[in-house]
């Protein structure tokens, strides 16, 4: 009788017939993975290894934020069969086909989940809808006290299609990359759920700070008890590293980060390091230049940085310590191909042969070439550090006091 999984992986491959296009990225991928070999329970996935900081290693992984979406030709033609981001993100076979479009098409070292920060939200009783035009809409704010009484644990059942999702991953992916999976940091969700959506001003939340502390402690308080439950059950489901999306922390002062956003994700930290110590744990905040040396003293393996910091002033900041991932400018995408591989060269050489993983410095941008994408990561597996820093000694860098 065949397992759960294997049913399910079953009806995705028989449901997802593939196109020319699709078969032509497969042949691709199956040339690129003549290298590679499933993981070993001795030898983990590139990404995670690098995340952990482990010397050694040959090169850096690279994987991007955005990578499944709307940039891809395969997932315009998949979103005009399914028009709303709701189902595309919340159904199993979607979730997997979309997702394994960008692993199929380039063989990346990392393969993120394609989900929404936002997701989980429905599982605390705090329901969502998504409009084309406006983004997120929460038709009922939080912003008493009665309303954040009224939410409820997370109800991870509510979320199976998340779990189904990643265990089939897992399978397909059979150890060539890392599995990623993320969530939304505390203070960015809150943004969402005071706001009732998107905003340019936060004006809300960020006058709840002042106006209604207690209110907003509260409901940080049951939005970090529910995330580190989530992402508990991301890792049971197979996810082998985890990002933390703070998007919308660069929007605080630095020290007002210091008292509204830090100390909720040191509480989910301090938990996932408790029940999961072998999962790294990546923070990334848009607009971080700011706070750097604060995200650091969260306890996360690895900080993000954008693309608007240098990458070796980055380093030189956080020193050797923790790890660092980023941050080609994605308008290098739109370059001609030689300036891209000098960028890759340049933030690569400035981030160090230990604890780098190659990213963008923000989301992949609509209209993306693909080819730009699939020189990106054809550039990221050419690059060897015995060669890039030969001659050269890779002292240890101490963070800046």
């Amino acid at each position: 009788m065949m397992s759960p999984t294997a049913t399910a992986t079953a009806v995705f491959l028989s449901a997802a017939a593939p196109s020319s296009t699709t078969r032509r990225r497969r042949g691709r991928l199956a040339a690129i993975s003549a290298s590679l070999s499933p993981s070993s329970s001795s030898e983990e996935p590139l990404l995670v290894r690098a995340a952990r900081g482990e010397d050694g290693l040959p090169r850096p992984p690279a994987w991007m934020m955005r990578q499944a979406g709307r940039y891809m030709a395969e997932y315009q033609a998949l979103a005009k069969r399914h028009p709303s981001f709701r189902e595309r993100s919340e159904k199993t076979d979607l979730i997997v086909e979309i997702t394994l479009q960008p692993w199929r098409a380039f063989a990346p070292d990392g393969v993120i989940l394609f989900s929404d920060i936002l997701t989980p939200l429905p599982a605390i009783g705090v329901p969502f809808d998504i409009s084309d035009s406006k983004g997120p809409l929460i038709q009922s704010p939080v912003r008493s006290e009665e309303q954040v009484r009224q939410l409820v644990p997370i109800d991870l059942d509510k979320l199976n299609f998340v779990g189904e999702s990643l265990r089939i991953l897992r399978n397909e992916i059979d150890g060539k990359a890392a599995l990623l999976g993320f969530v939304g940091a505390p203070w960015t969700i809150a943004t969402y759920v005071v706001e009732g959506g998107m905003t340019n001003t936060y004006t809300n939340i960020k006058s709840m700070c002042h106006t209604a502390p207690n209110v907003l402690r509260g409901l940080l308080s049951h939005l970090a008890q529910a995330i580190s439950d989530y992402i508990i059950y991301q890792v049971n489901s197979g996810a082998q590293c985890i990002q933390i999306f703070d998007s919308w922390g660069g929007q605080l002062p630095p020290h007002v980060w210091e008292q509204w956003s830090k100390p909720y994700i040191k509480q989910i930290v301090s938990r996932i390091k408790n029940e999961c110590p072998h999962v790294p744990l990546v923070l990334y905040i848009n607009g971080n230049g700011g706070l750097l040396e604060r995200m650091k003293d969260t306890g996360v393996d690895v900080i993000g940085l954008d693309w608007t910091v240098d990458m070796a002033d980055g380093r030189r900041r956080l020193g050797n310590g923790i790890g660092v991932q980023g941050n080609v400018d994605p308008a290098f995408l739109f370059s001609p191909l030689p300036v891209l591989t000098d960028e890759i060269h340049r933030v690569v050489k400035s981030a160090g042969p230990k604890g780098h993983i190659l990213n963008l410095g923000h989301g992949v941008l609509q209209k993306t070439p693909e080819e730009a994408v699939a020189h990106f990561f054809d550039v990221t597996r050419s690059l060897r550090y015995d060669t890039l820093f030969q001659g050269s000694v890779a002292g240890e860098l101490q963070a800046v006091a």
